[in-house]
Order: structure tokens, then sequence, then C-alpha cells
């Protein structure tokens, strides 16, 4: 499927697909938020923090972008002329057919926390995914004792459909999650 490579506005942020170029920031983002996102994170080897992994990364995400099977966006401030990553936000394992489905993940720089953007950057992603996607459930799945996350995705109109003991291996060992989604017409609750 050949479309143009995302990029989206908001009020205070550009999204755009993490694309080759920008491995350094992409780099900078991980090492930055290293100790916040490891709580909520898979471990990772020894190079996902290196120039290489991501540039393979990168390539893969426009790879994967083109063949229809997710959109791996990362997020930066308008005002910043630097494009510092303050956010990521994927769109993962889109499949087609009668699910017009996809996973949301998403993670934000710790010092830009509590102040809205990510709630502004999923609305924008969540909108493009029912749109120009054409998908028709969107779902995210959080941690229990990942509140803010919960609190997220309850705002945005994500409806709780169920609880997956052992669900994902986080930070060495397997954890719960909750289960959630957003059907298409649903988010004018939000």
């Amino acid at each position: 499927m050949s479309r143009p490579l995302p990029r989206l506005e908001t009020e205070r942020l550009v999204l755009e697909l993490g694309s080759p170029g920008a491995e350094q920031r992409e780099l900078d983002y991980y090492i930055r938020n290293q100790a916040h996102l490891e709580r909520w994170e898979p471990r990772r080897s020894p190079e996902f923090l290196t120039l290489t992994w991501w540039r393979h990364q990168l390539e893969s995400n426009v790879r994967e972008f083109h063949e229809d099977r997710g959109a791996r966006m990362v997020l930066w401030l308008k005002s910043d002329p630097t494009q510092s990553i303050v956010g990521v936000a994927n769109l993962a394992n889109i499949v087609r057919g009668a699910f017009q489905a996809c996973h949301l993940g998403y993670s934000i720089d710790s010092s830009h926390e509590g102040r809205g953007l990510m709630r502004e950057g999923l609305e924008a992603l969540i909108d493009y995914s029912f749109g120009e996607l054409g998908l028709h459930r969107v779902m995210a799945n959080y941690q229990p004792d990942n509140l803010r996350s919960g609190a997220l995705l309850k705002r945005l109109g994500f409806v709780e459909e169920g609880y997956a003991r052992d669900y994902l291996h986080i930070n060495g060992a397997w954890r719960d999650h909750v289960l959630t989604s957003l059907v298409k017409g649903a988010g004018e609750r939000r």
C-alpha cells in the first residue's frame, strides 16, 4: 500500500512517522527516559541504545507502514526548533479483513508528563486511525498499577473489556494488563 508518510499537527505538537534521519533523536529520547520507562516496557538488549539499532528500526518503521502493518510515530513540540522527541505513539499489529483493528502503545518524556501532550497527540493519532487508515477498533492495554495510563485511556473514551493475567513480559516479569478498546464512532464521547 503506497501512501505518503503521515505527518499530523495539533495545537502544540507535530506527530510524524519515525523514519530514517531521526536516529539520533530517537536514541536521545530513550537514553533520556531509560529509568522512567523501564517499569512499563520490556527489557531491551544493549544494542537498543545504539544508532545502528535505531537506523534499522526506522527503516523497518517505513516498511511496516507501507505494508499496512503499523504506524510508529514520534511527537515533538512545534515550538522546539531542535525537534527533540517528547513522546512516541504507535499503532501496531494492524489487522485488516473482518477485524480492522490495531494496538496502541505510547510513552512520554518524564519532563513533559502532566501537561496534556499525550492526550493531544493520541486524539490526533486515533482520528487518523479511524479516518485515513479506516480502522474500526483501537486496543490499548495497561498494567493495573499504571494509574496515569488508565486515566488517560478513560478520558479518551476507551472502554475496559477485560483483564489478562501474565499478559506481557515487562521489566523482567510477566505482568497482568487491563484490556481496553475504542471503537470508531464511540470517540464522540471524548
